[in-house]
């Protein structure tokens, strides 16, 4: 069937934009874009229809609907050429039932989304797999572009890096010095990226890099250009169909720059509109107390928005001001009759470690949202038999710092209650089974 998309603005003006060309914002009010499906073409084809095709899909060695995205094609880059896609078989994430976790709350169905078990170790493969094969095909198609850029608090510079290592794209990404881990920062320069660690934070990183994107052959690899989105959007399709095809009643999403609530709410809106879903959940975002400007405009009814100076926290990847995304996830939420929740650095420790325990190994972005869960709970928004779901955005294994001095109780105003460390012992058998009978 003849499937299509386009770019549209975000704040309804008219006008429709192709795909391949290269724009970040409506030229008439200057809004950001999102990317529009002829839905009556895609409609022609049933809900019953849809889940089948899916579900045949799901896990082929079939390329490229292996993929967790571009098992969805016609609702990602329906027109896209599959051999231009580039794809590290992101996505088709497991869905962790935390049980444990979920009894210590009073909760039946807690569910995290582990999206950090992709290729990079983050949710942002699922958006630069779409954004690197459109580039790719441009570029076969003689658009004069050198290279993809981004800005990063660690986990996109790594998604663009590697991408483009694999498309054979040249990849410069900007970082704030001294605010993204070494497991973050080696992985762009291992996929040969130019690398330009910036004396400033996120937001200061930002700035410049809009700028560079207006330079000819420069193409911007951030959240503002909605590309992304349509790749993350399918993490809600996924969830959906990892439930058969039912919606879960809570999904609690970290934010920073705000790119994911409102593509999460794109995957809903669009299993909604095609029949799969009968309702939408209810969001949250939850942001870190240090960089919360979205929580502050929501404590203000959203009328409205005033960017921050984000200060230290642990939860470095959402460490963001002035969030690119916010008019775009302030839609989402008053749309999903949706709540912002923040939390202390102690707050978000102390939740990341008490999952831990249970067996999860989460990030500290997966702490703020675990945090915003047990004030949920506490205060009633968050039902006993509530279905669920904490998207987790990135792989627990990039932050080991932060565990090891979590467990140190080396983190600032944080008391490690849930604090671990090694018991030293001499070579000795009687020293070992002392140890151990006298923690049984």
């Amino acid at each position: 069937m003849d499937y299509s998309c386009n770019f549209r603005c975000v704040a309804g003006c008219e006008g429709d934009y192709d795909i391949e060309q290269v724009i970040y914002r409506c030229p008439k009010c200057g809004e950001l874009l999102e990317v529009k499906h002829d839905l009556q073409a895609l409609k022609r084809r049933g809900a019953a229809a849809w889940i089948k095709l899916f579900d045949e899909r799901s896990g082929s060695s079939r390329w490229p609907y292996g993929s967790g995205v571009w098992g969805k094609k016609e609702w990602v880059i329906p027109h896209l050429e599959d051999e231009n896609i580039v794809s590290l078989h992101e996505g088709g994430t497991n869905l962790f039932w935390a049980e444990r976790y979920g009894q210590t709350l009073g909760l039946n169905e807690l569910w995290i989304k582990l999206c950090g078990n992709s290729h990079t170790g983050s949710f942002k493969d699922l958006g630069m797999t779409v954004l690197v094969s459109v580039v790719k095909q441009m570029i076969k198609r003689g658009k004069p572009i050198g290279a993809i850029v981004c800005a990063s608090t660690g986990d996109t510079s790594a998604a663009v890096a590697a991408y483009a290592a694999a498309a054979g794209i040249r990849a410069a990404v900007l970082l704030p010095r001294g605010k993204v881990t070494t497991a973050q920062l080696v992985q762009p320069l291992a996929n040969g990226a130019l690398v330009c660690e910036l004396d400033t934070d996120f937001d200061g990183c930002m700035a410049i890099v809009q700028k560079l994107a207006e330079e000819p052959g420069v193409y911007l690899a951030n959240s503002m250009n909605s590309l992304r989105l349509e790749g993350q959007k399918t993490v809600a399709i996924e969830i959906v169909q990892q439930f058969n095809w039912e919606v879960p009643d809570w999904v609690i999403i970290p934010g920073g720059n705000l790119g994911n609530v409102s593509a999460l709410g794109s995957g809903f809106d669009l299993l909604f509109e095609m029949g799969i879903i009968n309702r939408r959940p209810r969001l949250c975002v939850a942001q870190a107390e240090a960089a919360n400007p979205l929580y502050l405009a929501y404590k203000r009814g959203f009328d409205k928005f005033e960017a921050i100076t984000a200060t230290q926290t642990e939860a470095s990847a959402i460490r963001i001001g002035n969030p690119v995304s916010i008019r775009r996830a302030i839609r989402t939420l008053q749309r999903y009759e949706g709540v912002v929740e923040q939390a202390s650095e102690s707050e978000l420790a102390e939740a990341s470690a008490a999952a831990d325990r249970t067996g999860t190994f989460t990030c500290p972005h997966t702490g703020v949202a675990l945090a915003a869960l047990v004030k949920l709970v506490g205060r009633g928004e968050i039902e006993k038999n509530d279905r669920v779901v904490v998207i987790s955005t990135a792989s627990g294994l990039k932050f080991t710092d932060f565990k090891v001095r979590y467990h140190e109780g080396r983190i600032p105003g944080v008391v490690s209650a849930h604090g671990n460390q090694p018991v030293r012992l001499n070579n000795d058998y009687d020293a070992v089974k002392r140890a151990v009978l006298q923690a049984l």
